[in-house]
């Protein structure tokens, strides 16, 4: 379960696209923060993704992957060119086929691969037709689902939703959020061929007049349960009013948004129908990463979490450049991986009503952010230099570092026994995540 959403510049404040995405994945499911550099291969080179092997090309671009930490594709991410995506599980009609790409190849590929938008979209399709999507996506248990995707470049975005072989896409005006839901209905701007005819041969509406591509391809059931429409409503509500004005922050407060009734009970409650997801329940996920970009070239500003828990987790600014000290290479995947479960271990310490002084906390994380806010209105981001922004991102991971230890420290000090707040089903939940936490590192 995922919420993605972009605002392009006739919607934004600052006229320049602006990207975001909380990935809700099982809890304990480290995602990683992963940088790939600009590579060569010789021709005829092959490439393992998550299931199958594919065809390599001569050279893939540089980019910011945030992944799971067992597969091979991404969740989503940004390249050297402005290219971003995320993507997003929908439940349809189409059987599931046998192991092919996960759509978190397809998306990798694509900013691997690709400097804009529509050569994404064109990438996609083209996978999709030559290799088909497929194979298992969950970590602790079995989880299958095809996909959509929100594509987006300093220019202009794209939606791509996708029922095995079968698509649509449209593209984006102003503002677009997707979710765990097929959206596009009778409008759109390209279509598989036989899109129309193949609903309309399996009896799922009566005639080309009457085909929507969300009504007559979703799995009504799982959809419903999926919560998406109340996410996917609250997040299109608040970008519709903030049109014109939208900004980073405008999004940060979407990311880390909770249904009616929820603020403040979150970490006792699961929130399925929340963009920043708490699990805890049968069905639902938890957000386990998140991040903002505003797109430019040469360099996009990002805000990252590189943990979970959005309305708990610091968005610390970050540059894809090469002195820097956020991200990690594949060759650290292990670093990334202590990186993530470092931050959890707050998440945890929360859950399980150890730490005495929650508001305390997140006071101080408010400051910080305010400071990153300052400095980034401050920050002239095409002029500066790399030893400039590495320095920026450098402060702001030292200065959460600082209070993350802090707080760890007050809450060893006080040595408060776990006591987790719900009902029984909550409570058990959370007991045997946190027993299992490490046992996939």
């Amino acid at each position: 379960m995922c919420d993605t959403m972009v605002a392009l510049g006739n919607a934004t404040r600052s006229g320049k696209v602006i990207f975001a995405k909380n990935s809700d994945r099982q809890p304990n499911e480290p995602l990683l923060t992963i940088k790939v550099p600009r590579k060569k291969y010789q021709p005829g080179s092959k490439l393992k993704c998550t299931y199958i092997e594919i065809d390599q090309v001569e050279e893939t671009y540089a980019a910011l992957l945030l992944k799971p930490s067992w597969m091979w594709g991404a969740e989503m991410g940004g390249n050297e060119f402005g290219l971003h995506i995320g993507n997003e599980a929908v439940f349809t009609r189409e059987k599931q086929g046998p192991e092919a790409l996960l759509g978190m190849d397809m998306l990798r590929l694509a900013l691997e691969r690709c400097k804009t938008a529509l050569e994404a979209l064109e990438l996609l399709l083209e996978l999709l037709e030559r290799y088909g999507q497929g194979g298992n996506c969950g970590y602790e248990k079995k989880f299958y689902y095809h996909n959509s995707f929100l594509i987006a470049d300093p220019e202009e975005a794209w939606v791509l939703e996708t029922a095995g072989k079968y698509w649509a896409a449209e593209q984006v005006k102003t503002v677009r959020t997707i979710s765990n839901r097929l959206s596009i209905r009778k409008q759109f701007d390209r279509a598989h061929p036989d899109l129309i005819k193949h609903a309309v041969d399996k009896k799922w509406c009566r005639s080309e007049a009457d085909f929507e591509f969300a009504r007559c391809y979703s799995d009504p059931l799982i959809t419903r349960f999926s919560g998406s429409a109340r996410r996917v409503g609250s997040s299109s509500c608040a970008l519709e009013a903030e049109k014109g004005s939208i900004t980073m922050q405008t999004m940060r407060s979407i990311l880390r948004s909770h249904e009616k009734g929820l603020e403040g009970k979150q970490f006792s409650r699961h929130s399925l129908k929340s963009v920043c997801m708490h699990g805890g329940f049968l069905f639902g996920d938890h957000t386990t990463g998140s991040y903002i970009a505003e797109i430019d070239r040469p360099r996009t500003t990002y805000l990252l979490t590189g943990c979970s828990t959005p309305c708990l987790a610091l968005y610390k600014p970050y540059w894809l450049i090469e002195s820097e000290s956020l991200s990690f290479n594949e060759g650290r995947q292990q670093d990334a991986l202590v990186f993530w479960l470092k931050r959890e271990a707050l998440h945890r310490a929360v859950i399980e009503n150890r730490l005495a002084d929650l508001e305390g906390y997140l006071e101080e994380r408010n400051k910080i952010e305010a400071d990153i806010v300052e400095t980034l209105e401050k920050l002239q981001v095409e002029s500066a230099s790399e030893e400039e922004l590495a320095l920026i991102i450098a402060r702001f991971l030292q200065a959460e570092e600082e209070l993350l230890s802090k707080t760890m420290a007050k809450i060893k000090q006080d040595a408060r026994p776990p006591k987790i707040k719900g009902n029984l089903f909550f409570r058990a939940y959370w007991k045997k995540q946190n027993k299992n936490l490490h046992k996939g590192a």
